[in-house]
């Protein structure tokens, strides 16, 4: 049994380096919120809690701006768990929530996995409470079943750092790519002249990401104040020639 599962992560190592490092493109993928709900929000101690909100929701904002597909998820969500905040619940009016009753790893549920399978699409963009469990889990199954997964590591959460950077390393073993929120918001992008593309995205940016990236939101601010009604000062220039 143990060697059987040595020769497999050989195979799946080997075939990630030849097929090369996935890239994310957002006519491939769907987007998964997975157990990011108000009880298990206060689980998490390896990201400032006014950060970590902010993340949770920029997460599951990335499915209207980008217009994936998204599947919500819950764990037991009667219970202390409680919840999805009402703030994501309202970017997804239209979007399946599957509330599982027992299921750890979501993939478990059959109810889950075909909401999944009936995205059509072939690569899975996730984040979750917590990052060891919820998202690690569902990430490796998705990897197994033949998705190609991208973590969002600003949007997923656990009891400390260490936890984290373990179940980092954990997934990037099992062929996960673990991202920042920026980069996969840009892998989505691609190009600031697309749709979406900057007319979108920096207000997107200014709107949701002001904790762990708030200088970009004001860059844009300063240049368009510049920009409309901006007058040069003596001296200014200088640095320009």
């Amino acid at each position: 049994m143990l060697a059987s599962r040595l020769l497999t992560t050989v195979l799946l190592a080997v075939s990630a380096l030849a097929a090369g490092t996935p890239r994310i493109d957002k006519t491939k993928a769907a987007l998964l919120v997975v157990d990011h709900q108000v009880g298990l929000f206060h689980m998490v101690k390896d990201i400032n809690p006014s950060e970590y909100v902010n993340n949770i929701v920029a997460h599951a904002a990335l499915g209207p701006l980008f217009n994936l597909p998204t599947v919500l998820t819950t764990s037991a969500e009667t219970g202390p768990n409680g919840p999805l905040p009402k703030e994501i619940v309202q970017l997804h009016p239209n979007s399946t929530i599957v509330r599982r009753n027992g299921e750890v790893n979501a993939w478990h549920s059959e109810e889950f996995r075909n909401a999944v399978r009936a995205t059509g699409k072939t690569q899975i963009i996730l984040a979750g409470i917590t990052t060891d469990v919820c998202t690690t889990f569902l990430a490796l199954s998705l990897v197994e079943e033949g998705f190609e997964v991208f973590a969002n590591a600003d949007a997923s959460g656990t009891f400390n750092k260490a936890i984290a950077d373990d179940a980092n390393d954990r997934m990037r073993n099992g062929g996960v790519q673990v991202l920042s929120f920026f980069a996969v918001l840009c892998e989505l992008m691609g190009d600031w002249r697309n749709t979406p593309g900057a007319a979108q995205v920096l207000p997107f940016l200014d709107k949701y990401v002001k904790w762990f990236l708030p200088s970009y939101g004001y860059l844009a601010r300063a240049h368009a104040a510049a920009t409309n009604n901006g007058t040069i000062l003596p001296g200014e220039l200088a640095g320009l020639n």
